[in-house]
């Protein structure tokens, strides 16, 4: 019997140290568990403070900017009305940025007002932009009056800036400082179809017979091809104008190029032209037409890819041979 007691008495305290070891184990995993729950709630409540702390667009903060109350419920209700949340997170980078260089809070509603898409700019993207622009010479002065007039240029990006100088640089020949000319002028230039602006210059070029220096003084890029090629063939057909021989000589002496861009039509007509506006209008009626024909005929401004001899003068003239090689294919065609 004692023996038996004995036994069953071990058997107890075996008994009792396994399932001491389980409860300990239990309270060990409720404890880690508990401890993981205080932890995530800890994060969560940072989170919460750090976005509550996080500087917000208010009608508060932006009459602390120096707006008017009138003027920051115009930007307030702006960027309300942008759809999306990259409106509301950068709006206060994009009116920093616009401040940082120097415009006043007038100044940057209109620049706002002209290009609201600057509201979703990242505030990182707007100084690569400002500095790059810098680097290309628009020095200050210069960079806050292209930004008030053109704010579109701090959209686009960085390479699409570079590619259009580079462009103009290699293709058309401008200098570095006719290239900084051309984007404190016409800083449009950097989104305009390559196409289309490398033919642009060299029926100015070819055609009629300007040079670089000409072309950036007249600020030959704010105007349209068709508003250059409908002046200029007006007075070719009047005999007012004349394609320079290879020696740049004419019988005639031609008007400036900025004397036939920078007046309004009823100066152009008196003044240059000597004509009436009744005149005007038909021929640019038949031009329209006529402009239409020899797009189809040629494929619009897209160039002969087979031609090997022209292919070569490409290489010798730095690629300025788009406006020929279509002059050369509507002569072919008639």
């Amino acid at each position: 019997v004692g023996t038996t007691f004995h036994s069953i008495n071990n058997l107890e305290i075996v008994f009792y140290k396994v399932w001491r070891c389980h409860l300990q184990h239990r309270l060990l995993c409720s404890s880690a568990i508990h401890n993981t729950l205080q932890v995530t709630q800890h994060n969560q409540e940072v989170h919460h403070v750090s976005r509550r702390s996080a500087p917000e667009l208010s009608l508060h903060s932006l009459a602390d900017m120096g707006f008017s109350e009138t003027q920051a419920d115009c930007i307030y209700d702006a960027v309300s009305k942008i759809r999306g949340g990259s409106a509301a997170r950068h709006a206060l980078s994009a009116l920093t940025a616009l401040f940082v260089l120097g415009l006043n809070p007038s100044s940057v509603l209109k620049v706002l007002e002209k290009c609201p898409e600057l509201y979703t700019v990242k505030e990182s993207q707007l100084q690569q932009r400002t500095a790059n622009l810098r680097k290309l010479g628009l020095v200050e002065g210069s960079l806050q009056r292209v930004v008030a007039h053109y704010p579109q240029i701090l959209t686009v990006p960085v390479k699409t800036v570079k590619r259009a100088v580079l462009f103009l640089r290699e293709k058309c020949l401008f200098t570095a400082q006719q290239v900084t000319d051309i984007l404190r002028d016409s800083p449009a230039t950097v989104v305009e179809n390559m196409g289309q602006l490398e033919y642009k210059f060299q029926y100015v070029y070819f055609r009629m017979g300007v040079k670089q220096a000409e072309m950036v003084k007249s600020r030959l890029f704010r105007f349209t091809l068709d508003e250059v090629r409908q002046r200029h063939c007006f007075l070719e057909r009047r005999g007012l104008y004349q394609t320079p021989d290879k020696n740049g000589q004419t019988i005639i002496i031609n008007p400036k190029l900025d004397g036939i861009l920078h007046v309004d039509q009823d100066t152009f007509l008196t003044q240059v032209a000597k004509a009436s506006a009744e005149e005007y209008d038909v021929f640019k009626r038949l031009m329209a037409r006529e402009w239409r024909e020899e797009e189809q005929q040629s494929g619009g401004l897209e160039a002969d890819s087979d031609d090997e001899e022209e292919d070569e003068e490409d290489e010798e003239t730095g690629g300025k041979s788009g406006y020929r090689k279509r002059t050369k294919k509507r002569q072919k065609s008639g």
